[in-house]
C-alpha cells in the first residue's frame, strides 16, 4: 500500500512539473537569442550592436539579461533579421569567429570601407550584406 502511495505522489509531481514548463518559445525570442550569439561570436560591444539595430544602450542591456524582445515587424526586429544574417553568411565563408571578426574590422577592398562601420547605418548593413550574399554565391 506505501509503494502504491508514493507512486501516485510521484504521477502528480511530474503531472504538476509537466504543466509548469512552457516548451513554446515564441519567434521574438529566438531571434532576441540569435541576435546576442552572433554579437558575442563578432566580438560586438552592446554599444555597437545598439546602433545596429537602433535601440538604446539599457534595450540592449535587457536583451541580453531576456527581459527585453525583440517587436515583430518592427524596424530592431528588420535590422536584427540583417545582423544575424550578416553573421550566418560571414560565418558560412570563413568558418571560424576569429577570422570572421578580422574580416569585419579591416578594410575591405570591395566595399571601399571596413564593414564594422558599415554596418553601423542602415545602407552599410544592407550592403554588408549583399556582398556576402554575393560572394558566397561564388562556386
Amino acid at each position: 500500500m506505501y509503494n502504491n502511495i508514493s507512486y501516485e505522489i510521484y504521477q502528480f509531481q511530474i503531472m504538476i512539473a509537466a504543466n509548469q514548463i512552457k516548451s513554446v518559445t515564441s519567434p521574438a525570442s529566438v531571434l532576441g537569442k540569435a541576435v546576442i550569439r552572433a554579437a558575442d561570436r563578432l566580438q560586438i560591444s552592446h554599444a555597437l550592436l545598439s546602433k545596429v539595430l537602433g535601440l538604446s544602450a539599457p534595450t540592449i542591456t535587457r536583451l541580453y539579461q531576456g527581459s527585453y524582445e525583440l517587436k515583430e515587424g518592427s524596424k530592431e526586429w528588420d535590422f536584427s533579421l540583417l545582423f544575424v544574417r550578416l553573421y550566418r553568411s560571414l560565418d558560412s565563408i570563413v568558418s571560424d569567429d576569429q577570422i570572421a571578426y578580422q574580416w569585419l574590422t579591416n578594410e575591405n577592398l570591395g566595399l571601399h570601407s571596413k564593414p564594422i562601420t558599415l554596418i553601423q547605418t542602415t545602407e552599410g548593413l544592407v550592403r554588408v550584406v549583399q556582398y556576402l550574399d554575393s560572394s558566397r554565391g561564388v562556386v
